[in-house]
Formats: structure tokens, C-alpha cells, sequence
């Protein structure tokens, strides 16, 4: 029988997923934007929120969907894969309940130190901002600040990296967030493993390493993410196997403790000179690290999908021995002034030998143009990081003006500053 999947989300790291699935079924998507990428992918394109459940689920049943994926954790906080389960379409993604691991800073903090999940920073979490204040005053150290819901990625300001002690109150104070989480800043490299899940089972992808500053050399705001590599190996290159391995056990806790999760567990790590240590957990692919992901998954995706609804064991997962480099072209000024209307020259045919992923872009009668958000990555595959890195330049040699671009991601340079540096640590 032919699967019919409903994919819902329409960033890059949903085209990845669509790349990832179209080939073995007959893929539907919906989103709030029309994905250029996608829609050349799926036998049909619906405009639908992201967090329109009971939209999402009538689209579901009028195409006939056998399964589906929720990308953006926006739709999971809204109880999207709720909704689509309980029409009986099985939702490869968590209910919103197991998804506060995401979407519930302060949750994920203390689950943690209730299950003795392993690798937990000191922390606190206060819905009062001047109690937040106080306790930035009284700590022995810098901080992680951190508002306890979705953010995007932008909202933890960071007191000896991004703001001092002075900085961080008057940032708590002009947002009046509900509620925060205040942590001890961790100090290393950050990685990421992501895993697919169900029924209880857990088998994870290679190491990703994200850049979330928006300017090269680490420098700037952070983003939704400016591009992402990883290696030939499930290591990077300042990793040894016992550190992949610590994570994969942070995850394994988890997943004991979180009953029923299903879908794509991610957890983001800072290898410390004591072993990793957890930044946080999202409950999706993440965007980019999806993009560095699934291109070299040799297993069909679409056999994990299967495999968990069935109750069936996921698949050993095969990788090719390949490493990629990801990198993103965002609008002049993002994140903090970005400039729309650029018309996108990139396609297909001019990214050469690396693959194009749309994300978000305005579709017009004569071409494609960035909105306010990031626009389209490119993703280098190849024998090395470097040879991967290449080819992605490559590729976005013909982005044209109106662009930033991070071109320090992959580069040997920082990846060896990336090596010396946990080195250092260990010392």
C-alpha cells in the first residue's frame, strides 16, 4: 500500500523533509507560506497555519493521510499532533504534553533534575522579574537568561558573553517575561544529537554543530541558526566517541522518563571539560541541523514513520560516510533590521553539485524574493568538511546582493579553533 503523508511546516527544514519522504509516497504539505521547494515535491500544497488544528486535521482526512510529520514547534505547543491522532492519523511528532520538553523552559529544567537526567546545570526559574533580579545579583558566576517559552532561538541573553550582570536585569526588566529560567553559563562547544523515537526505542543521527550568531567569528545577536556542519564520522571533530555516547545516555533518560514521546527528540549539548552538559531539548528536527541530517540518511524516512506507527522496532539507521556543510542566506540586517524584496537567483541548476533548500521567501510572478526571515541554505555534501564547505560556496557564489552569509562556517579555520579550544578545556 502506498503511504500518503501530510507534512505540516514550510521552512527549510521541512523541504528537507519533504527531499527526505517524496521519492517513497505521496506527500502532502500544508503551511502559513508557500515553500516554493516543497510544493515541487508534494502532490498537493495547502495555505494553512501551522497552528490551525482543526484546518490541519479536515486537510488530513480530504487527502486520505496515512501518516504525517509535524516540523515547527509552534504547531506541536498548539497541540497539532493532539489533534491529527486523535482523527486517527499517526503524527510523528510528540502531543503538546510530551512537547513541553520544548515549548516549557522551566518544565524541561526541572523534569530533568526530578528523573535524574544527567547533565543539568544549576538553575532557578522565577515568574517575578525582580526575584529573577535579585538572584543575578546574589549568583557566584555568569548566567544563562533564558524566558521559559518559545523564542526562536533569539530570546537567552548570556552575562559575560552578550550583556553583563547590569545588561541581563534591564533586559528582564523591558520584556517582562512570564516567567524565566536563570542557569549557570556553561562553557565548551556546543553539539547537537537528534533521535528518532517511538515506542519507547530511540536511535540517533550523527553530531551537528549549529552558529547561532548572526556575524562571522561568533560575533553579533543570535538567529534561528546561520548554518551547521557535520563530519564523516557520528563525532565532530572536537569530540571523542565517549563524548557522543554521554549524549546519547542524556537522551536514552529521557525517553525512560517522558512516557509516550514519539517523533524527533533534539538535544542540544555543551561539551564541557566535565562531559557534555544539556543547553536545551526540542522536539522536532532541528532548522538547520535537519538540512545536515537527512541528506546523507541512507534508510527510507519514511520506514521510520512506519516502523512507529506499526509498533514495530525503528530501523537501524544507515548514514553515508559523508560530511556536510550547511550555510544560510539571510536578508541584509536580520535578525534585528532585516531588509526584504531581494529577488533570489539561486536555484537548482546554479547550486551546482550542493543542494537548495527554500525556506522563507516570497513567490511572485517573476521570481522568488526574500521576506524579513531567513530565505534559502545551501548544504555541501562530501568526503570532508572542507571539501563540503567548498561546494557550498560554491553554490552561493551566484546569490547575488542583498544577502548575509556566515562564510566562516565549515572553514578550516574554525573548525580547528573549534579543536584547539576543547583542548585547551581539557587541559
Amino acid at each position: 500500500m502506498t503511504e500518503t503523508v501530510l507534512l505540516v511546516g514550510g521552512g527549510g527544514r521541512e523541504h528537507a523533509i519533504a527531499r527526505a519522504l517524496a521519492d517513497d509516497c505521496d506527500l502532502y504539505a500544508c503551511a502559513s507560506n508557500r515553500n516554493p521547494g516543497i510544493a515541487s515535491l508534494a502532490t498537493g500544497f495547502e495555505s494553512i497555519d501551522e497552528t490551525a488544528s482543526d484546518d490541519i486535521v479536515a486537510y488530513a482526512e480530504d487527502v486520505g493521510a496515512t501518516l504525517a510529520v509535524v516540523g515547527p514547534e509552534s504547531a506541536l505547543a498548539a497541540g497539532v499532533a493532539d489533534a491529527l491522532d486523535d482523527a486517527g492519523v499517526y503524527t510523528f511528532g510528540p502531543q503538546a504534553e510530551q512537547a513541553r520538553i520544548e515549548t516549557d523552559k522551566a518544565f524541561q529544567r526541572r523534569f530533568m533534575r526530578d528523573n535524574d537526567v544527567p547533565g543539568n546545570p544549576d538553575f532557578e526559574t522565577f515568574d517575578d522579574t525582580e526575584d529573577a533580579c535579585d538572584y543575578i545579583d546574589d549568583y557566584d558566576g555568569d548566567l544563562a537568561v533564558k524566558p521559559a517559552g518559545l523564542t526562536g532561538g533569539k530570546g537567552v541573553k548570556v552575562i559575560g558573553d552578550q550583556v553583563d550582570e547590569e545588561g541581563a536585569k534591564e533586559y528582564l526588566r523591558e520584556e517582562q517575561y512570564d516567567r524565566v529560567v536563570l542557569e549557570e553559563r556553561l562553557v565548551g562547544e556546543e553539539f547537537t544529537v537528534q533521535a528518532f523515537v517511538a515506542n519507547g526505542d530511540l536511535v540517533t543521527t550523527p553530531a551537528v554543530q549549529d552558529h547561532k550568531r548572526a556575524y562571522e567569528g561568533d560575533e553579533g545577536p543570535n538567529t534561528g541558526g546561520m548554518g551547521s556542519y557535520s563530519d564523516t564520522t557520528f563525532e565532530l571533530p572536537f569530540m571523542t566517541e565517549e563524548d557522543y555516547a554521554d549524549a546519547v545516555s542524556v537522551l536514552e533518560a529521557v525517553v525512560d522518563a517522558l512516557d509516550g514521546y514519539k517523533g524527533i527528540l533534539y538535544g542540544q549539548f555543551m561539551l564541557t571539560s566535565e562531559g557534555p552538559k544539556v543547553i536545551e531539548f526540542n522536539a522536532r528536527f532541528g532548522d538547520p541541523e535537519a538540512m545536515n541530517t537527512l541528506p546523507v540518511l541512507e534508510t527510507p524516512f519514511l520506514d521510520v514513520l512506519a516502523a512507529a506507527r506499526d509498533g514495530a522496532p525503528i530501523p537501524d539507521l544507515e548514514f553515508a560516510e559523508q560530511a556536510t556543510v550547511c550555510k544560510y542566506a539571510v536578508p541584509e540586517g536580520y535578525p534585528t533590521d532585516p531588509d526584504a524584496g531581494t529577488r533570489i537567483e539561486v536555484d537548482e541548476e546554479t547550486a551546482g553539485g550542493a543542494l537548495l533548500f527554500y525556506a522563507s521567501v516570497d513567490e511572485r510572478e517573476d521570481g522568488l524574493y526574500t521576506t524579513t526571515s531567513r530565505s534559502f541554505a545551501v548544504v555541501g555534501v562530501a568526503d570532508s568538511i572542507s571539501e563540503a564547505e567548498a561546494q557550498a560556496e560554491n553554490a552561493l557564489g551566484s546569490a547575488g546582493e542583498g544577502f548575509h552569509i556566515r562564510h566562516d562556517i565549515g572553514k578550516a579555520e574554525l573548525v580547528q579553533q573549534r579543536i584547539d579550544h576543547m583542548n585547551e578545556l581539557r587541559e
